[in-house]
């Protein structure tokens, strides 16, 4: 696997702006902020999906977001927040490397998550769900 941009981050080949790190995590403001305060939360090993995570890298990662969004709402005091975490292309995402974007929202802000509702009946819901056997 090609090392991803947050590993060569992690590696201090590339400059960012780091708010947080700790043994497993690294959270830094996203180059691309959406609005103020974006920041980005990765896992310092490289895997491209949250499906290669164990269970307690993947509840770090997500206690390590909600400290950061917490801070962050503190700080920029937005009028909402989106905690925002994709899976290979099909599903938005554009770094291969885990990660969770915590996105301080404004109404108005341009920033949108579409898609179409399908509404199947709950008979059919029920079966979807008794596929899914943790």
């Amino acid at each position: 696997m090609t090392d991803s941009v947050f590993t060569r981050i992690v590696r201090r080949e590339i400059p960012a702006a780091i708010v947080f790190e700790d043994e497993q995590v690294i959270a830094f403001m996203d180059a691309g902020q959406v609005n103020p305060g974006h920041v980005l939360v990765a896992t310092k090993r490289q895997v491209e999906t949250v499906m290669e995570l164990a269970e307690a890298e993947a509840a770090h990662l997500f206690a390590v977001a909600t400290r950061v969004a917490k801070v962050v709402q503190a700080t920029f005091q937005p009028e909402g927040m989106t905690l925002l975490q994709t899976n290979k292309p099909a599903g938005w995402q554009t770094v291969p490397h885990v990660h969770v974007h915590v996105l301080p929202r404004y109404a108005n802000d341009g920033a949108e998550l579409v898609w179409p509702r399908k509404d199947p009946p709950l008979a059919e819901l029920q079966a979807l769900a008794a596929r899914i056997v943790l």
